[in-house]
């Protein structure tokens, strides 16, 4: 958590004065265009002039604070954590000694994003020290409670997490300090929503968000809050908040020139929004365009994001080189690459490795935000393992999920998961309803490649039913949104319409394993390819042969060698 020094909020105004009045000591040129421009938050051109005056000597203390706050926007974060240090100690100097404990705090809290946890703590400590001497009775105490929390909630304490959040927001309202108000209660919504009352969370949030937009938020806590609110509102899975915060976020961002933190995350969410209408070529290039910003002058502590966000897209769009070494990058930026490397092993056909890696995060992660994200993969790899009771227990715990978490996306992702293990053990037509219900759900929320691929299991299922036509009209409606994607991999497991009924009065299911079987697939290999258990997969092939009035694979195959050249068999591409 980065913050910026509410004495020197950008767009005017002061929130917060200390006991020393503030003292104009320069009257360069520079200093008073850096400051104009730092009012109309032009980083770029505020931290040149700034740059310029202090070369020169002509910097205020409360110019450092500034200058503190524009290289922090810029990306600059080496003269960032310098400027803090050196208003610190002029403010220490001055003998006011509540903003130099305010100068302390952000070096602190910095150089703890920077992965400095020791010389953070160190600062962190310093500030405390002084308050505590001093019993100083000021606001800057409140910002100390942050840390604290922080700590709690890494530890999984939400109730010290709470409480310590609470006295911030407490010290904020008695101080008139909005900046402090503002972080102390989105962290207390982010408490709500973990302990369980997502309702009041997502309120509190809403009226924190509402007080941002409404610009009583000077301008690192109000790229904080939003960047935090939409990623609290992805982690429970409410995709038209998260859409509506980015829209205020990017509306926010877009003006301020030079801005590299919070306008390169906006790009991230952005892409995933984009991704998520189908806009799959214009998601890539603001996924890239948010990695090159976050990369200069030096990698930003959510750069993971980015390349993520860029491995994702690669996956789906069947470019599994390109995928592989951007979860590389992803991880060594510090952003686990799961669940979507498992996923890539899964479509490279690994079916082995996706296992382990995904019942290894899986087994990590706690609460239903977290575990919803990581068991619909767990379902759908599982199931092409041919492990029909642990598909069986993801979904039915993703339904569970579901019902906590009370969204649509989530309430779509359970039906889909649901209706996928039915197929799997031959219930298709008990399928067809949780199956439906997710398209129904997907296609509200606007998400076109989660509804084409609950086609592709629709159509499945119809076919297992004998209803060709139904079957054919489900596959074509998903080729189509495959193709418009460029999504490649899905595309290509398409099974081919059929012209003529399957030989022998099987059924279409029966024919595309009879079809898979003559290649020399192992019950394996066609279980993973048509997401079936492998338990599935022989019974398939028992009523094939009783059909045939054969009693092998071999026979089975010279049956269906000869019907094939007046005959269509469905088989993957």
């Amino acid at each position: 958590m980065q913050l910026t020094s509410p004495v020197v909020r950008a767009g005017g105004g002061v929130s917060h004065v200390s006991a020393a009045p503030r003292r104009a000591t320069t009257t360069g040129r520079d200093v008073t265009l850096a400051r104009q421009a730092f009012d109309r938050k032009a980083w770029t051109d505020a931290h040149a002039r700034l740059r310029v005056a202090d070369a020169a000597g002509e910097l205020d203390v409360e110019d450092l604070e500034r200058l503190a706050v524009v290289a922090h926007m810029v990306g600059d974060d080496a003269e960032c954590d310098r400027a803090w240090e050196r208003g610190h100690r002029e403010w220490l100097r001055r003998g006011d000694l509540a903003r130099a404990v305010r100068c302390a705090f952000f070096l602190g809290m910095n150089l703890f994003e920077h992965g400095e946890p020791a010389l953070g703590g160190g600062w962190l400590a310093r500030a405390g020290r002084l308050l505590e001497e001093h019993e100083l009775d000021c606001v800057e105490h409140g910002y100390l409670h942050i840390p604290v929390a922080r700590r709690c909630r890494h530890l999984g304490d939400i109730a010290g997490a709470t409480t310590h959040l609470t006295h911030a927001a407490e010290i904020g309202v008695r101080f008139g300090d909005a900046d402090l108000t503002a972080i102390a209660r989105a962290g207390l919504a982010e408490c709500r929503i973990v302990g369980g009352d997502l309702a009041g969370g997502l309120a509190l949030l809403d009226e924190v968000l509402v007080a941002v937009r409404s610009g009583e938020i000077s301008a690192v806590p109000s790229g904080i809050v939003y960047c935090g609110s939409i990623n609290l509102c992805q982690a429970v899975f409410d995709l038209g908040r998260a859409r509506e915060w980015t829209a205020a976020l990017d509306e926010w961002s877009r003006p301020q020139q030079g801005l590299v933190p919070f306008r390169g995350q906006c790009l991230v969410h952005r892409s995933e929004l984009m991704a998520l209408r189908g806009e799959w070529a214009e998601a890539i290039a603001e996924a890239r365009q948010a990695q090159q910003l976050l990369s200069t002058p030096r990698p930003h502590p959510v750069l993971g994001m980015a390349w993520y966000q860029l491995a994702e897209l690669y996956r789906l769009c069947g470019q599994f080189e390109q995928a592989e070494e951007a979860y590389r990058s992803a991880s060594r930026c510090g952003r686990d690459p799961q669940p979507g490397m498992a996923l890539l092993r899964l479509a490279q056909g690994r079916v082995e490795a996706a296992c382990t890696a995904i019942c290894r995060v899986l087994d990590e992660a706690r609460g239903a935000a977290q575990r919803s994200g990581l068991l619909a993969a767990h379902t759908e790899i599982t199931l092409a393992a041919g492990d029909l009771t642990a598909a069986r227990g993801s979904a039915d715990e993703l339904a569970r999920c579901a019902e906590v978490l009370d969204t649509p996306l989530v309430y779509a992702v359970a039906g889909q998961a649901a209706g996928a293990v039915l197929l799997a053990g031959g219930d298709a037509r008990g399928a067809c309803e949780p199956l439906q219900q997710s398209w129904r759900l997907w296609q509200q929320l606007e998400v076109p490649y989660a509804s084409a691929r609950v086609q592709v299991l629709l159509g499945t299922a119809f076919a297992e039913l004998g209803d060709r036509d139904g079957a054919e009209l489900q596959f074509d409606a998903a080729a189509a949104v495959f193709r418009q994607l460029g999504a490649a991999a899905d595309l290509a497991r398409l099974p081919v319409p059929v012209v003529e009924p399957p030989a022998g009065g099987l059924t279409e299911r029966e024919a595309e394993v009879l079809a898979l079987a003559a290649e020399g697939r192992t019950n394996r290999e066609i279980a993973a390819q048509l997401v079936l258990s492998e338990h599935t997969v022989r019974r398939h092939l028992q009523n094939v042969f009783a059909k045939l009035g054969v009693s092998s694979r071999t026979a089975a195959t010279r049956v269906w060698l000869s019907s094939r050249t007046q005959r269509s068999v469905p088989r993957a591409r």
